[in-house]
């Protein structure tokens, strides 16, 4: 199971991490956190020192009730950190976090290797010819509606059938437009209840039937917070306690603040496999 990213082939058969670097203001854990050039490259040496295979970069918070962010604003945020990171780290895999197929273009052409989705396609009608055109990995969450309206989309009438379907039908899409590399991501905490995020949990091996790579990203997010009544700045534990379950149910990327901390948890997952 491996992935092209920019001529090189990464194996997903051993789990890798994603570390996140938000550059939004009002991101839900570390916004605003990395006001600066300086900030931002030391964040990003930390994160590959520690053994981070991916940076996931965003510039619009899709976090529930986040400010909408026109594609000016986005491609303003993003495009100089790309190049910067692309200049001081010349072979980081990039992700970029955008379901714009402009800012996918611009930023892939300015050095990233793969695009992150929040959508699936489903919010730019060319987004899957652009990254088919690009050749690059594609990751497609699953969601109902758009940050501002998905916390109001929870209705499913089997919500692991519907999850199973709805990328049934992306990935067909997906691989008419000659979409290689595709990789999968539940969407925890987008259009679902604490409770369905841990349902969802509960079954995620089911969405090996796919027979593509799973993406989980459930660092810091409320559906631990809100459960063990803290907030994001304890939620490390909750965290790592969750990417463990993630990991032995089959997943291969877990998207993660706390990269260290995430590769411990691959280490003894992995040594549980052998």
């Amino acid at each position: 199971m491996t992935i092209n990213c920019k001529g090189t082939l990464i194996d997903l058969s051993a789990p890798k991490v994603m570390g996140v670097l938000n550059i939004t203001p009002d991101s839900f854990y570390d916004g605003g956190r990395y006001k600066n050039d300086t900030s931002i490259l030391s964040q990003v040496e930390a994160m590959l020192n520690e053994g981070a295979t991916f940076i996931d970069v965003g510039a619009y918070s899709s976090r529930p009730g986040a400010d909408h962010v026109n594609e000016v604003e986005e491609l303003k945020r993003i495009i100089p950190i790309v190049e910067i990171l692309i200049d001081k780290f010349p072979s980081i895999n990039i992700s970029i976090d955008t379901f714009r197929s402009n800012v996918a273009k611009k930023c892939i052409n300015a050095g990233a290797a793969l695009i992150n989705d929040i959508s699936a396609g489903k919010l730019d009608d060319n987004m899957l010819k652009t990254v088919g055109d690009l050749g690059v990995p594609y990751i497609m969450m699953h969601m109902k509606g758009t940050p501002q309206t998905m916390q109001q989309q929870t209705n499913y009438n089997d919500l692991i059938k519907d999850i199973i379907y709805y990328f049934s039908e992306r990935i067909a899409a997906a691989r008419t437009h000659r979409i290689n590399d595709v990789i999968i991501d539940p969407g925890f905490g987008f259009s679902k209840t604490l409770e369905q995020n841990y349902a969802l949990l509960n079954k995620l091996e089911l969405l090996n039937m796919l027979e593509l790579p799973i993406l989980v990203g459930v660092s810091r997010k409320s559906m631990i917070y809100k459960l063990l009544n803290t907030n994001p700045n304890e939620a490390l534990n909750g965290t790592t306690s969750l990417n463990t379950i993630a990991l032995l149910k089959g997943t291969k990327i877990i998207r993660v603040h706390d990269v260290k901390e995430a590769l411990e948890c691959i280490d003894l997952t992995n040594q549980l496999n052998k």
